[in-house]
């Protein structure tokens, strides 16, 4: 499988190790110096995936996320050298399917655009109904839970808590985050209910409960690739 990539990084000489990278590995690659030529390329370019930096000129990374994504599912990794969780939270909210702080490895970058895209074309499809880590699999449109083949029990709340943390994987996600967006802002009661199905499912998840990560004095993440 030959993949097509667009990389849109404003600092040349990133773009050329990274080029080097993803073409060695067999990718034909596209290269935009900003937002603003990034945006005419894609008018007539068909690519497969867009790296893209945050912080550059004429149109910054956010504004060409959210032009793409109002148009198309075109999987997109964002670059950039911030690493706060609020802007992960902003690239995930605008669209981006992964996110990558520098300093990085270029293959590691490779690795993990590879990895999308094979979810999205192969395990997942484009209907992104099956997400998969591990032996761990979640199927959203039978809304169940399987671990290598073997089918999960989880309750709706527990179900839903897996979904949340999932959905904003690499992300250390607050209790009162989880809380609001599992439970409910009208919800009154204990931030320890929280802490209750996170041990419940962490519990029934076996093995794979390795994903769901402790962040102390923070909250839990979910986390992909271990």
């Amino acid at each position: 499988m030959e993949w097509k990539v667009l990389l849109i990084e404003d600092e040349s000489r990133i773009r050329e190790i990274l080029a080097d990278y993803f073409e060695r590995d067999h990718w034909t690659v596209y290269e935009a110096e900003n937002g603003k030529q990034a945006l005419e390329m894609l008018e007539y370019l068909q690519v497969d995936l867009v790296i893209l930096d945050i912080l550059m000129p004429e149109l910054d990374g956010w504004t060409v996320c959210k032009s793409i994504r109002s148009k198309s599912d075109l999987p997109i990794i964002m670059l950039t050298a911030k690493s706060e969780d609020d802007d992960k939270m902003l690239g995930f909210e605008l669209g981006a399917d992964d996110y990558v702080t520098k300093p990085f490895s270029p293959k590691v970058l490779v690795a993990r655009a590879k990895t999308l895209m094979k979810r999205v074309e192969g395990t997942i499809g484009r209907d992104d109904h099956l997400m998969v880590f591990g032996r761990l699999t979640i199927n959203k449109r039978a809304h169940c839970v399987e671990i290598e083949g073997q089918r999960i029990e989880l309750t709706p709340k527990e179900y839903e808590l897996l979904l949340f943390l999932v959905k904003n994987a690499g992300i250390v996600l607050s209790r009162e985050t989880i809380l609001d967006n599992v439970w409910g802002f009208d919800y009154f009661g204990d931030l320890r209910v929280v802490d209750t199905h996170i041990k419940k499912l962490r519990s029934k998840l076996g093995g794979e409960a390795r994903h769901i990560r402790t962040v102390i004095r923070a909250g839990y993440k979910f986390e992909e690739d271990l």
